[in-house]
């Protein structure tokens, strides 16, 4: 709780880039998850790695929480001000620094979004892969380690952050990494911050990997008389090597709801959205393969798209999907688990996911980025009925308990936040959070870096 004294103390050092207005506190106490707000006692504006030292210090001296903020589009409450205190919001450290084609990387503040990096590099011929979907600022992403559509071929946020600066208590400015393809300097603290929720430091400026754009690509959409066939395809086409770009999962309720979002006239079936990158020979020869194969299981309804419009409109509505569903379904809230398990278990894991969810009787839809064995369910609820959530839950946690049973992860690219605290012990062993604890103790000795998240009280 920030108290009028402490409140003094922040006003002295950012004047009017700190607001406690309601609105402002309001619009940082929510992101997309089904969690109500919780609002931070005031919102502070970085406009630089000064102003970030100056919050870190101060809140480390007064005991105040602080909560990095970016576009708020994270999905398991890892923005919200549980205990109150200061939301530093970091969108308008949002210059690209640096650009080194020769090297394919690039250096940006964390308010960078990933369409403004594209934007920029679109002229260059590169582009930066990690697309969770949103147009989330960097700096989000590297907190919560996203991936996306792309990560079959191109990886998470873990594999492409090259180096990093953040503030960590008490106050100091740490650098970790350089611009150099691999290192065996020491540990790997760079690692370490990436995927730490904001609950270790505050990410100030990243150097990322960025690819040439290829040199040709298509996308393409097949139909599949169940899921389960969508998936064995996909399982197939990883086992064969293929080296897809893109490879994505849309059941039938998902395709229905982008269907009268985006005026597509996709057969309401389930679907996998694919797309090839390469040579226009590989290309074609990739398209063959998945033909074959798709064809074998069932696969129907191919439909390619070779014009960047075409490929565009398909990929945005794969990205609306979440938000077209719950369009579909007015005033509901939507309880979004992912997990990711080895390719190999993927259909036992997807097959019993729906056939618990349709056995509930709640309105769900499943999409997933198939090709890394990743996916999501959702469950729409109405947040004003208890017995729905409690159901939406159960169906979480089940659909959990199973990916840890197969050797796979409580959460493929969502983070822990506040939604997986439990299942992190039951992931990782006692051992290892005995190990995560001592290093959050160790560089957040007041914990006041994002109290409440990735442990469990």
């Amino acid at each position: 709780m920030l108290t009028p004294d402490k409140l003094t103390a922040l006003h002295a050092l950012f004047g009017d880039r700190l607001s406690t207005q309601a609105h402002a506190c309001e619009a940082h106490g929510r992101d997309e998850s089904f969690y109500p707000p919780a609002p931070p006692d005031a919102v502070l504006m970085a406009e630089s790695e000064q102003d970030v030292l100056g919050a870190v210090a101060c809140c480390h001296a007064e005991r105040i929480p602080l909560i990095p903020f970016g576009a708020g589009t994270s999905l398991e409450g890892q923005v919200l001000a549980v205990q109150g205190g200061l939301s530093l919001d970091l969108t308008r450290m949002n210059a690209i620094l640096r650009v080194d084609a020769a090297d394919l990387t690039v250096t940006v503040q964390p308010g960078v979004t990933r369409e403004q990096l594209n934007a920029a590099l679109r002229d260059q011929g590169l582009f930066f892969p990690i697309d969770p979907g949103a147009n989330a600022t960097l700096g989000g992403m590297a907190s919560t380690r996203a991936s996306g559509t792309n990560a079959v071929r191109y990886g998470t946020l873990r594999e492409n952050v090259l180096a990093l600066r953040a503030v960590l208590p008490p106050g100091q400015v740490v650098r970790a990494g350089s611009r150099a393809k691999k290192s065996s300097a020491g540990y790997d603290l760079a690692r370490l911050l990436v995927g730490s929720e904001g609950t270790l430091g505050v990410i100030t400026e990243l150097t990322l990997k960025v690819h040439p754009l290829p040199e040709h690509v298509a996308a393409a959409t097949v139909t599949f008389p169940t899921v389960n066939a969508a998936v064995q395809t996909t399982i197939a086409l990883i086992q064969c090597g293929v080296p897809i770009a893109r490879c994505e999962l849309l059941d039938a309720h998902a395709i229905r709801a982008v269907n009268a979002h985006d005026h597509l006239d996709l057969p309401e079936a389930p679907l996998l959205l694919l797309e090839f990158h390469g040579s226009p020979l590989a290309v074609q020869e990739q398209i063959r393969t998945v033909q074959e194969l798709a064809t074998e299981l069932g696969g129907t309804a191919f439909q390619w798209a070779e014009t960047p419009e075409a490929r565009t409109r398909l990929w945005r509505a794969r990205h609306h999907a979440y938000w077209s569903v719950l369009q579909q379904h007015p005033g509901c809230r939507c309880l979004t688990t992912d997990v990711c398990v080895p390719i190999s278990h993927l259909a036992d894991c997807v097959n019993t996911a729906l056939q618990e969810a349709e056995a509930a009787g709640l309105p769900y839809f499943l999409v997933g980025h198939v090709g890394d064995g990743n996916f999501h369910v959702g469950y729409l609820i109405d947040p004003q009925r208890a017995e729905q959530l409690a159901t939406a839950e159960a169906l979480s946690h089940r659909l959990v308990q199973h990916a840890l049973r197969l050797e796979g992860t409580c959460t493929g690219e969502h983070g822990i936040g506040l939604h997986k605290q439990a299942y992190l012990l039951e992931e990782a062993g006692e051992a290892a959070v005995a190990t995560m604890r001592a290093i959050k103790a160790a560089l957040d000795p007041h914990g006041v870096m994002n109290p409440g998240k990735v442990f469990a009280a």
